[in-house]
């Protein structure tokens, strides 16, 4: 059912034909929908009638899927049974994000209406720093004291399993610390009058409430894990990060990055949610900067102007050796940055990367000299020193721009700043000059002007 035929069936008040269709939709469709109804500025009232047409657990799941914007909306239409109605039914995780998304006059109201338990579970996990651990994981899991036979196991996931995020990983305390983990088929295939610890894996992977949460994404991704338990200071569990709310996390740090590699502020909004004046601002302050280093460049051209009238072909190739030092700069620094995101190049591996890019270097710049130099003398008619000044040039810029590019994400994840930011936009700013620099160098060298 696509946006065309619900405002038809509003239209014509077939509220149970709509319900119906709802009933067969995925939640996470309908949410897409009622934002899109939002982006067209949908009279709110229609909306309130659209969101009560469904059936309260069809409303309920819906509403977990939907933009900030979206909730916001529904939330201060609500009454405050409705209010309640799609709390119950949220996860602690999930109304943690929706929180912190939220004006603080909705908040107030939201946890007004959330049960006791809620809201002071919402409240100690708001008191986590935002990047940690603790602030994405749910403390809604299912554990099981040392002592207990797996039937008695069974017996407690029957009776709060329908609460939690997930069963099918179950973890084993002993006066609340975590002393193992164990899977549900491990426990259907295991004899009932077992107990339960001497069924469960005790070497279990764990993160700290207050560590990164970018590095609990990537541990869970690296040994595939549906969940990973969180425990305090003194190994006591207090929550688990399942793996929708990592690739969440993933997805929030690969657009934060997207943003700084092309020299943008990031944005808390979408592209079409975020206004005009808000892109501008974003994106304004990089380019001055950007804008003002890139006078160096205009001051080398200046000091070699004698050079120009002496040599002026010298001038058309300008433009392909400073082309060539940024798009080699922007090789080796994307995949640096792309290496260190994933934990695959870290900060001791600095000399190795060194040698590595060098000798990348070196057969990329001497083939690109090589060729060049050729292309000058036989094409360009240009002469032998032209094309070997040119060839020349070629070779140092790549060898510079490769090391430049490779060494400055780096330098910079070592001063505590984001890699990214060295990405393509500053590594040209950079290069440009340099490959100047080296060009006009060699050319009052070799042709002696």
């Amino acid at each position: 059912m696509n946006i065309t035929d619900v405002i038809t069936l509003l239209e014509e008040k077939k509220l149970i034909t709509l319900r119906s269709n709802f009933e067969e939709m995925h939640p996470a469709d309908i949410a897409a929908l009622f934002s899109e109804l939002i982006e067209r500025n949908f009279p709110e009232a229609s909306l309130i009638l659209l969101y009560r047409v469904m059936s309260k657990e069809v409303a309920a799941e819906s509403f977990t899927y939907m933009e900030p914007s979206a909730q916001e909306t529904l939330i201060n239409s609500f009454t405050d049974r409705e209010l309640s109605e799609v709390l119950d039914e949220l996860y602690v995780d999930d109304a943690v994000d929706m929180v912190e998304e939220m004006p603080a006059n909705v908040v107030s109201r939201i946890l007004k209406n959330a049960d006791p338990a809620m809201r002071s579970q919402i409240n100690n996990l708001l008191k986590y720093p935002v990047d940690s651990a603790g602030s994405i994981m749910t403390t809604e899991f299912v554990y099981f004291r040392t002592g207990k036979t797996i039937s008695e196991c069974f017996d407690r996931i029957r009776s709060v399993g329908i609460m939690k995020e997930t069963v099918y990983t179950c973890y084993v305390t002993d006066k609340r610390k975590l002393v193992g983990a164990v899977s549900l088929l491990e426990m259907l295939t295991a004899d009932p009058s077992m107990l339960i610890e001497d069924i469960a894996e005790s070497n279990i992977i764990t993160v700290n409430t207050l560590d990164d949460k970018e590095s609990v994404a990537r541990t869970l991704s690296k040994y595939d894990l549906h969940a990973i338990p969180v425990v305090d200071n003194e190994d006591r569990i207090v929550g688990i990060v399942t793996f929708d709310d990592a690739i969440d996390v993933i997805e929030e740090e690969n657009t934060e990055d997207f943003s700084k590699m092309a020299a943008v502020a990031p944005l808390d909004e979408s592209y079409f949610k975020t206004t005009v004046w808000h892109h501008a601002r974003s994106r304004l302050p990089w380019l001055l900067f950007l804008m003002l280093s890139a006078t160096l460049t205009g001051f080398v051209i200046s000091k070699y102007e004698d050079a120009f009238e002496k040599v002026a072909i010298l001038v058309t190739f300008m433009p392909m050796i400073m082309g060539t030092a940024g798009n080699s700069g922007s090789q080796s620094s994307t995949l640096i940055i792309r290496g260190m995101a994933v934990d695959e190049i870290n900060l001791r591996d600095f000399l190795k990367v060194f040698w590595k890019e060098f000798r990348v270097a070196l057969i990329c710049g001497a083939v690109l000299g090589v060729v060049n130099g050729l292309r000058i003398y036989y094409f360009e008619k240009a002469g032998a020193l032209i094309a070997v000044t040119v060839g020349l040039s070629i070779v140092g810029v790549v060898i510079l721009a490769k090391i430049v590019g490779s060494m400055l994400p780096m330098l910079a994840k070592k001063i505590h700043l984001d890699p990214a930011i060295m990405a393509t936009p500053m590594i040209s700013t950079i290069l440009d000059t340099c490959s100047l620099l080296i060009y006009f160098s060699l050319a009052v060298l070799i042709l002696h002007v």
